[in-house]
């Protein structure tokens, strides 16, 4: 296996590698753009296509489930091709399967259609972690912070702009306006997505190429901690996102209007945390701030699960969970950092791993919630408390202490 050699215009492009973070937001919001710009369609999509309105909801859970799988299939041929090859790629194949998503006549057509769609759109953003990582160096933390705050905006919008649609067409029309977002997105590319191609990892074999590439990154025992820390507070996460609109319409009588004015200062207070974390993270270092957020992150997750059981006003759970989302947010880009610094030149395959298992877990969060459901916020509180105890678990146990 040849030694990636950087290329000479890496130092060039580092020099204000900050000019590139609204790009790479923009590519990164492929993602929550299409989970969520459909959203408010789903009972006209079901209609449409005569098919039943529980087969569209579980089309969430298949498409993080495909996402996923598209980062395991993509990762370790970015390493190979080269970041920019597999962002065309993936921006390619994202744009093609958005049109025929919107050609589709059945709802099993529109699900095959929605995992390849997500298969390609995992291709497209897992290059982003890894030109953080080559640009901004010992400040990835900085770098992944600040693209994940820009790219707060998108879910915010996303169902805002679907409704909209919505109102002046059909909904075919949002994953058309998907595929048009996608090929700006790369003309965009081709012309300012940095060129920081190295020397291809040449491989010989499916063996070497996938097997060695992913047995690299989990046989490392510092890494594996850090994995499984991303995998908890990425399910604990996607609970939130899975259950709060059950939770504050259903269960305590929210207007949907309220709903998303809650959201939306989740979603602020989302930005400030990471921006916050990227200045202290920088001078403190990743690993450390986990810790400290973890004992700020077990307070409020307490308090929200005192709250759910002595069945307090929904204002407790907000004042819980909005400080308690924002330690979580932080928690996994502490995280990937230190994940990434492990492998400067294998960021193709740490991130598919780091989706692999983020998206994965985050898939089991709806199931689970759904098997527990009892009316009340209570199993939507104790999930939650459980992800953070865990996380607290991995991280302080002597067994896993990096040294």
């Amino acid at each position: 296996m040849n030694t990636p050699i950087p290329s000479p215009i890496v130092a060039n492009s580092a020099k204000n590698p900050i000019r590139y973070l609204p790009l790479f937001a923009a590519i990164s919001a492929v993602t929550p753009l299409a989970i969520d710009m459909y959203l408010p369609a789903m009972p006209k999509i079901a209609e449409s296509l005569n098919t039943d309105i529980g087969l569209l909801q579980n089309s969430l859970s298949i498409y993080l489930f495909a996402y996923a799988l598209g980062m395991f299939i993509f990762g370790p041929l970015a390493d190979s091709i080269g970041r920019k090859k597999m962002l065309i790629i993936g921006l390619s194949g994202f744009t093609i399967f958005s049109l025929l998503v919107a050609s589709s006549t059945t709802g099993d057509e529109f699900l095959i259609y929605r995992s390849l769609q997500a298969i390609f759109g995992g291709a497209s953003t897992l290059v982003i972690p890894g030109t953080i990582r080559l640009l901004f160096g010992k400040d990835t933390v900085k770098g992944l912070s600040y693209v994940s705050s820009i790219m707060m905006i998108a879910p915010m919008l996303a169902p805002t702009i679907g409704g909209v649609i919505l109102e002046v067409t059909e909904w075919r029309m949002i994953f058309y306006v998907l595929a048009m977002y996608s090929v700006v997105i790369l003309l965009l590319c081709l012309r300012y997505f940095p060129d920081l191609e190295q020397k291809s990892i040449s491989v010989s074999s499916f063996k070497q190429l996938y097997l060695a590439s992913y047995n690299r990154i989990l046989s490392n025992k510092r890494t594996r901690r850090y994995l499984i820390i991303s995998m908890l507070a990425s399910f604990t996460f996607f609970t939130y996102l899975t259950g709060i609109s059950f939770i504050y319409i259903t269960v305590f009588g929210l207007s949907e209007s309220m709903f998303g004015i809650l959201f939306g200062i989740n979603v602020l207070v989302l930005i400030f945390a990471n921006l916050t974390n990227a200045k202290i993270a920088v001078k403190f270092g990743a690993n450390r701030m986990i810790s400290s957020i973890w004992f700020i992150a077990f307070v409020f997750s307490s308090f929200l699960l005192m709250s759910a059981w002595r069945e307090l006003d929904w204002i407790y759970l907000v004042l819980g969970l909005i400080p308690l989302m924002g330690c979580l947010m932080a928690t996994i880009i502490n995280t990937d950092t230190e994940i990434l610094k492990e492998f400067a030149q294998h960021t193709g395959t740490a991130t598919a791993v780091i989706g692999t298992l983020r998206f994965g877990s985050g898939a089991i969060a709806g199931p689970l919630l759904a098997f527990f459901y009892d009316g009340s916020a209570m199993p939507f509180a104790v999930l939650i408390f459980s992800g953070i105890i865990l996380i607290g678990i991995v991280h302080f146990s002597r067994n896993n202490t990096v040294k």
